[in-house]
């Protein structure tokens, strides 16, 4: 597999308990090789014509690309957000090693 195989799928959750739910859940799974779960940040962001400020928990989710459908429809069925974020960013280069790794614990 090359680089572009693999993707960091970013979503937060209101809870660091949700978090870890959500991380234990997709690595268990083989969603993800690995989630890091970042310290709260903070979210500034317009919802439903009001401006919030909200404490998040972030996850950095580290997979194949062809795990993309099966996390978003994971999050669909477990995330407790209305409308959760997830976004996928490209990796489009590191550690053959570690690319290596992230294959073999997706599969």
């Amino acid at each position: 597999m090359t680089a572009l195989e693999h993707v960091v799928a970013l979503t937060t959750t209101p809870t660091e308990d949700e978090a870890k739910t959500l991380a234990d859940g997709l690595v268990e799974a083989r969603l993800a090789a690995c989630v890091q779960i970042t310290s709260p940040i903070t979210a500034v962001y317009r919802w439903k014509g009001k401006v919030w400020h909200e404490p998040e928990w972030q996850l950095w989710i580290k997979t194949a690309t062809d795990k993309r459908d099966h996390i978003a429809k994971y999050l669909e069925e477990h995330h407790s957000g209305e409308v959760p974020e997830l976004i996928f960013l490209p990796i489009t280069g590191g550690s053959q090693a570690y690319l290596d790794w992230i294959i073999e614990e997706t599969r």
